[in-house]
This record gives structure tokens, sequence and C-alpha cells, in this order.
């Protein structure tokens, strides 16, 4: 009988290599995704905290108003003839010049 050769064993490659794909692409959408996310949070949240009577708002509804009070959690908007009282996480911008409005459309 013709003896066979046993075949050679497949090279065994480390559990390292086969995984640095994986954390190099969590690592690229942490840096792409989710920190610009969480410093875009950290900002809005510190406007809404810093906002006071008098400050023009635009709210995620759309809304543009004028601030009339402010509470712990809510803001109360006036806006033309209308007013809304609102929690403070509804606001989404504050606007420092009229020329903001037309610039963001």
């Amino acid at each position: 009988m013709i003896a066979q050769a046993p075949a050679p064993a497949p090279a065994q490659s480390g559990g390292f290599e086969m995984f640095l794909p994986m954390v190099f692409m969590i690592v690229i959408f942490y840096f792409l995704l989710i920190r610009p996310q969480t410093k875009r949070e950290k900002e809005r949240k510190k406007m809404v905290e810093a906002i006071k009577s008098g400050d023009s708002v635009v709210t995620r509804g759309g809304i543009v108003g004028t601030v009339q009070s402010v509470k712990a959690d809510t803001v109360t908007i006036r806006s033309l003839e209308s007013k809304f009282e609102l929690e403070k996480y509804s606001v989404e911008r504050q606007i420092n010049d009229k020329s903001e409005l037309k610039e963001n459309k």
C-alpha cells in the first residue's frame, strides 16, 4: 500500500489578530460618532441650565419665542400671542441674533 504523508497542520493564528480589526472599528466609531455626540449634549445641557428670563430660544418643535420665566424643570415661553410652558429639555438652542434664524434654515 502506498503510505500517505500526513497533511500539514494549518497554521494557528493568535486570537488577538482576529479581534484587532473589531477593536479598531470600535475605536473609530467612538471618535467619529459617540464622542462628538456626548460633547454636543454636554454643551446643550450647559446652555439649557444658563437660560434666563428674556432670552430668545427655539424649541425642538421649531417654536421661536422669548423666555418669560424659568422654574426647576420647566420654562415658560411666549411666542406672539401664545404662552407655553415646556420642559427644559425641549429647548434646542438659544438665539443671540435674529440673523441666526435665517442661516440655520
